[in-house]
């Protein structure tokens, strides 16, 4: 095909999709093309057809699978480099995943920054992956939520993190769980009723939804920010991807307002230089693979052997331990956890278990208050 046709009918097609008309795509390339009249004045009635629809620019980039405006950029500069050689590559960059958004971690995946639509797949953790591998245009970030209180706070600061996203979608499974929990209909409430007094989601059927890590204001920015497309027991990705595209090609622009995020100091954790032992003693922690239970031999600082305790998880282990007092130190514990959490995995899968020592070095003996415990 010619490849003035071929221009003409991606401008054409571009003409007729009114999702190109506010798109930087369509915009960038008309600017690009428009220096090459000079050397093709045929250029010149396309391109004046295709400003008339023009609009003002809501995004850079739908992230379409199929672009008009950069098929005919394309197809221009490689049949004359000479002219168009800046329009070979599309006119934008497709969106990519922000750096430091969002900011609070959980069990999502994150498509692109600049996209218009959040996807929460509640209890449905396949459903999310799934979503996740197609990246159907216009997705930003899909995950799960399982809770109505701390589950609906991150989806909360995560989304005002990022103004691009404009829609939420619930869909998947929100069934009643043994605990109680209802995400996605809690969700609902929240965007339709808000919070009372308490900060409880009014009209909420879960448990406890009571939002105490975000603020009226920030409850009410979100509201403002999304809309809710409540999809919720669907678990068809032909439809919610649909609903997604949909959706973002509506080009709602980003959201306006700010609303600083609640200040949570974060500390960077590192390794301890130093031990002191523990005066309650010392515990020696070994699988017993013959009767397949867990053994922690209690010792003395001076060494001496005072009592075993044996049990089949390290749950009936350090409760015991614990009851018993032979901890006294919360880094001991902690440790202690660590080991038996180890111990039990070995009693599961055959593998050799060897216990690890205490982080860092002994305390010198004029700083700590007790001798130094012989293992671990």
């Amino acid at each position: 095909m010619d490849v003035i046709k071929v221009v003409e009918s991606q401008l054409e097609a571009a003409i007729a999709a009114k999702k190109c008309h506010a798109c930087g795509c369509l915009a960038s390339t008309l600017k690009a093309m428009g220096g090459a009249t000079e050397v093709l004045p045929e250029l010149g009635p396309m391109l004046a057809a295709a400003e008339r629809v023009l609009l003002t620019q809501k995004y850079e980039c739908l992230g379409c699978q199929v672009c008009f405006p950069a098929i005919a950029a394309n197809a221009l500069a490689e049949a004359y480099p000479e002219i168009l050689s800046q329009a070979a590559l599309c006119p934008t960059e497709a969106p990519e995943e922000r750096h430091g958004w969002p900011p609070l971690p959980g069990d999502y995946t994150v498509l692109r920054y600049g996209a218009s639509v959040a996807v929460c797949t509640l209890n449905s953790d396949a459903l999310a992956k799934e979503l996740a591998d197609q990246a159907p245009d216009g997705l930003a970030i899909v995950g799960t939520m399982h809770t109505e209180n701390l589950g609906v706070e991150r989806v909360i600061r995560n989304v005002l993190a990022n103004p691009n996203i404009r829609w939420l979608i619930l869909c998947g499974e929100d069934t009643r769980q043994l605990v109680g929990h209802l995400p996605g209909q809690s969700m609902e409430s929240l965007c339709t009723n808000g919070t009372d007094d308490s900060q409880r989601i009014i009209g909420a059927k879960g448990k406890r939804p009571y939002l105490k890590n975000v603020s009226r204001e920030h409850i009410e920015a979100f509201n403002r920010q999304v809309g809710l497309v409540s999809m919720i027991g669907t678990e068809d990705v032909g439809l919610i991807s649909q609903a997604i595209v949909d959706r973002h090609r509506q080009g709602v622009p980003p959201f306006g307002e700010h609303v600083a995020d609640i200040a949570v100091e974060t500390v960077v954790s590192r390794e301890p230089q130093f031990y002191k032992s523990d005066p309650a003693g010392f515990l020696v922690v070994y699988p017993d693979h013959r009767a397949k239970k867990l053994v922690a031999e209690h010792y003395t600082n001076a060494g001496q052997l005072d009592v075993v305790v044996e049990g089949a998880t390290p749950t009936a282990v350090y409760s015991e331990i614990v009851k018993r007092g032979l901890v006294s130190q919360l880094d001991h514990a902690a440790y202690l956890g660590r080991e038996l959490a180890n111990a039990a995995h070995s009693l599961l899968t055959g593998q050799q278990y060897v216990q690890d020592r205490a982080p860092g070095k002994p305390m010198p003996l004029s700083d700590a208050a007790f001798s130094i415990r012989g293992k671990p």
